[in-house]
């Protein structure tokens, strides 16, 4: 048992993946720190105010609060804000992610392609192409 776990961990489809899910957790980092700190102020700047809708809500058992953790604690909530902001930052991050694998796909060389060498043909090739020009030049 010890072999087969000792095999199964060593294929390279196991260690590409353990791979791909630590620089994933680290470039996760990345993009929410660049959407919640770079483009989120932008986005607040432009639209006059804050990016951050989680404040939004619509209290439904008709108390009154100024923030959403007063709205909580007082009864239910609708708190549409939340699911805003959580909708935008996924736009932000899809396209953010999307942008980055077209400059790298675009950065990549582009592996020459050899012309296909055709062979020479056959005779019996050479002498079925002079019956097909004959027969064009006559009809």
């Amino acid at each position: 048992m010890l072999k087969e776990f000792r095999e199964f961990i060593s294929r390279g489809n196991v260690i590409d993946l353990a791979v791909g899910v630590i620089v994933g957790a680290a470039f996760t980092a990345i993009i929410n720190s660049l959407v919640n700190d770079i483009i989120n102020p932008l986005i607040g700047l432009l639209v006059g105010g804050q990016a951050d809708f989680s404040n939004y809500f619509i209290p439904l058992a008709g108390q009154t609060a100024t923030t959403l953790a007063e709205a909580q604690a007082a009864g239910p909530v609708l708190a549409y804000g939340s699911f805003l902001t959580a909708v935008i930052n996924f736009l932000l991050i899809a396209f953010l992610v999307f942008m980055i694998v077209r400059t790298v796909n675009r950065m990549r060389s582009k592996p020459d392609v050899p012309s296909p060498v055709l062979p020479e043909p056959t005779p019996s090739e050479r002498l079925l192409a002079e019956i097909r020009d004959l027969l064009a030049r006559q009809g």
